[in-house]
């Protein structure tokens, strides 16, 4: 399949490349870059390793130093900051004229648990750049990941590519369905020291409850301070704009510490927190820093009320 640096001009296209080899990947995208390159168009690639050395070794000569090349497991460790953050930026200082991006958001290597919010990022790119004259090509490797995340592939892109084949419409595209599915309630435990905030001044409580339960796991000072501003930020955000009061649970879980904050309002701008910074600063700003911050952010929002949790990698003191 090729995918012109010029194609569809004026227009959002969004297609999911599957592949099967290094080297399909490599003709897929080395001739896309090389094309964008030569054609003076601004172009990200975000995939992660060994993929993007393998890219960065195929492309020509200068091409890797006027691309714009990203490591995607560091930039994209946390799925739902990818939209508001490398892609985001990226599309945000190139306001006008064709934008060109390769992002590779799910990979062999991405648990379990990271994987409904790639989906729905996925979903939500659609909502996020239509209108604008971007191109994004997202490689799927056929070969290694399971059935059911290619189908989802199917689902959240409207074009699809494979090999030997053109580009082709998805007869399965349903980006708002895909969103919906993984829009799930999210675990709890049994176990979690819970703490209930009532108004702002509650706040300081709340970040002193969230220190002592980090460092009773032996975080270090700066993975503290990352846990006390995520509370401070879900907590404020639901006391302002959810219903009533707001409650904050904290738990371990494997590797990780959980902080879950949860109230009876419902979130009904789904990109909120997914803008980049300049372009969302009186909105979704809270949900931006808790995006940036935390390892993993999955949200759950219903009628019933919304809940939060995000989660931090155990990063113990030595």
């Amino acid at each position: 399949m090729t995918v012109a640096a010029g194609a569809d001009r004026g227009s959002f296209s969004h297609i999911a490349l599957f592949y099967r080899s290094p080297q399909e990947y490599l003709d897929y995208l080395v001739p896309y870059i090389a094309d964008a390159v030569a054609a003076e168009f601004p172009i990200l690639v975000a995939v992660p390793e060994p993929n993007l050395s393998l890219l960065r070794n195929a492309l020509p000569a200068g091409a890797p130093k006027t691309a714009s090349l990203s490591d995607m497991s560091q930039v994209g460790r946390n799925p739902t900051h990818i939209l508001g953050g490398v892609l985001g930026a990226f599309a945000a200082r190139h306001p006008s004229g064709p934008v060109r991006m390769v992002a590779e958001p799910v990979w062999s290597g991405r648990s379990k648990l990271e994987y409904p919010a790639c989906v729905q990022h996925e979903a939500l790119v659609n909502e996020a750049f239509t209108g604008r004259d971007l191109t994004m090509l997202c490689p799927y490797d056929a070969t290694h990941l399971d059935s059911d995340i290619l189908v989802d592939a199917e689902i959240t892109h409207p074009s699809l590519g494979h090999s030997g084949h053109p580009e082709q419409p998805s007869s399965g595209f349903a980006p708002d369905a895909a969103w919906e599915r993984y829009n799930e309630p999210l675990p709890g435990s049994a176990t979690a020291a819970n703490y209930t905030l009532h108004r702002l001044s509650d706040l300081a409580g709340a970040r002193q409850f969230s220190a002592k339960y980090a460092r009773w796991f032996g975080f270090a000072a700066a993975e503290v301070a990352d846990l006390q501003l995520i509370v401070n930020e879900l907590a404020s955000n639901s006391l302002q704009h959810g219903r009533g009061p707001c409650t904050l649970l904290l738990w371990a879980e494997s590797d990780q510490l959980i902080c879950q904050v949860r109230d009876s309002g419902l979130l009904t701008d789904r990109l909120a927190g997914r803008r980049p910074l300049i372009s969302d600063y009186d909105h979704g700003c809270g949900l931006f820093v808790v995006n940036a911050t935390a390892d993993l952010v999955r949200i759950h929002t219903a009628a019933s009320g919304t809940t939060v949790q995000a989660h931090l990698r155990m990063r113990k003191s030595a």
